[in-house]
């Protein structure tokens, strides 16, 4: 029986958040690895991601270790395949230009609904058909479909769903139906790991629709913000999920962390969309997770998410790289505390499916992430200076031989 047709044991549910939400994850998923004995993230029997989760999920199920991602996200200049964020900025021109294309027959079908009857039409409804001219999406996401293609073509990695030995499903929305697709599932397998990612991914109003046999996708939580739901419905019994976005609370920050009590109607628009949107996911989610307890009530699921006083998770842009290193760091070292923190009420849970928690790791005061990183850094630094001196005394044995062979046959 192939690993795919396993009924999967452990699984993991990555929530979206925009390049923030992957950077936290990435920290959360580096605390984790390190603390809890006998889950492997590149050994689960299922991996769930939705929007940035689906980067994250789809590097783990092609046995990219964290490690690897904070290379290749945080810490670009030592990746093999660096992520360059300025791929998600680039202007939708394609879009633009289409949109642009439809406004003279647009405009042409206004004048003429309004002139045909000028005293029984509304001049705005007449001209509203204009709207259809407003591009989609700002910005152009084929950049991740081409990053995510050349990354998954390295050697052991793959592309596609089915050559995968775990499960993989990357949700996105039909936007014509409204209902979630899992891509990875059976019937939706075919479609390649990166264009499935850059449909999940596709926030509307910032990137335009991604189109898969002939349907419309967009981002995948406009439905839920986890869907930990189609890994429990594939009988996972231990899902461990990390959702990057909380709504900010500003009176607890206050309190507790002694700052100045700022009101979020002074950040103006922006701001107040963020704690609106958030505030919604999130009310979601948590109705979520409360009905899992009642249907599957032999799983345990375990969630992991900043802080509600976590200002920097909340004030900084969500698709600014500037910071991206402390803020990992704030999430790799708020999830140690967090685990500490909920240790009893934890360590049974995972108990009961072979997980431990390693509390000396996590009472360890020297523990870092950039020093764990450094240390990774130096040892494949070494190995690849080891690797280069091999090769070099490699060929300098192929050259003597050459020699030998050449001296031979003049002989």
């Amino acid at each position: 029986m192939k690993p795919t047709d396993q009924q999967p044991h452990m699984a993991l549910a990555l929530a979206g958040g925009g390049p923030l939400g992957a950077i936290y994850e990435i920290g959360a998923l580096m605390a984790l690895a390190e603390a809890l004995d006998g889950f492997d993230f590149n050994e689960l029997d299922a991996y769930v991601g939705v929007s940035a989760g689906s980067f994250i999920a789809a590097g783990l199920a092609n046995g990219l270790s964290p490690a690897y991602m904070y290379r290749m996200f945080i810490d670009s200049e030592s990746a093999e395949v660096p992520f360059e964020p300025g791929m998600l900025l680039k202007p939708a021109f394609g879009e633009f230009g289409r949109r642009a294309a439809t406004v003279p027959a647009l405009l042409l079908d206004s004048l003429h609904d309004y002139v045909r009857s000028p005293l029984r039409q509304d001049f705005v409804a007449s001209f509203q058909r204009l709207s259809q001219a407003i591009p989609t999406g700002v910005f152009n996401s084929a950049g991740i479909d081409e990053f995510l293609t050349r990354l998954f073509s390295l050697p052991g990695l793959t592309n596609d769903f089915r050559k995968l030995g775990k499960r993989l499903f990357l949700v996105a929305t039909d936007l014509d139906s409204g209902s979630s697709v899992a891509f990875g599932s059976k019937g939706h397998d075919h479609v390649p790991i990166a264009t499935a990612i850059q449909a999940s991914a596709a926030l509307p109003g910032l990137f335009p629709p991604v189109e898969i046999d002939g349907r419309w996708f967009v981002d995948g939580a406009l439905k839920k913000t986890l869907h930990a739901s189609v890994a429990l419905k594939e009988g996972a019994r231990l899902v461990l999920c990390i959702n990057p976005l909380v709504p900010f609370d500003a009176n607890l920050a206050a309190h507790e962390k002694h700052l100045k009590r700022r009101q979020l109607v002074d950040g103006g628009l922006p701001v107040v969309l963020a704690q609106t949107f958030r505030a919604i996911i999130h009310s979601r989610m948590e109705t979520g997770l409360a009905k899992y307890d009642i249907e599957y009530k032999d799983a345990d699921i375990i969630l992991f998410e900043p802080h509600r006083d976590d200002a920097d998770m909340f004030f900084n842009n969500m698709f600014s790289y500037a910071d991206r290193k402390r803020l990992t760091e704030q999430a790799y070292r708020k999830t140690r505390e967090d685990l500490l923190r909920r240790y009893d009420d934890l360590a049974p849970k995972l108990a009961r499916h072979g997980v431990t928690i390693n509390r000396a790791v996590l009472t360890d005061p020297q523990r870092s992430l950039a020093r764990r990183m450094a240390r990774l850094k130096r040892r494949r630094a070494s190995a690849m200076g080891l690797t280069a001196l091999r090769l070099s005394d490699t060929l300098d044995d192929l050259e003597r031989a050459l020699k030998r062979m050449r001296r031979r046959a003049a002989a």
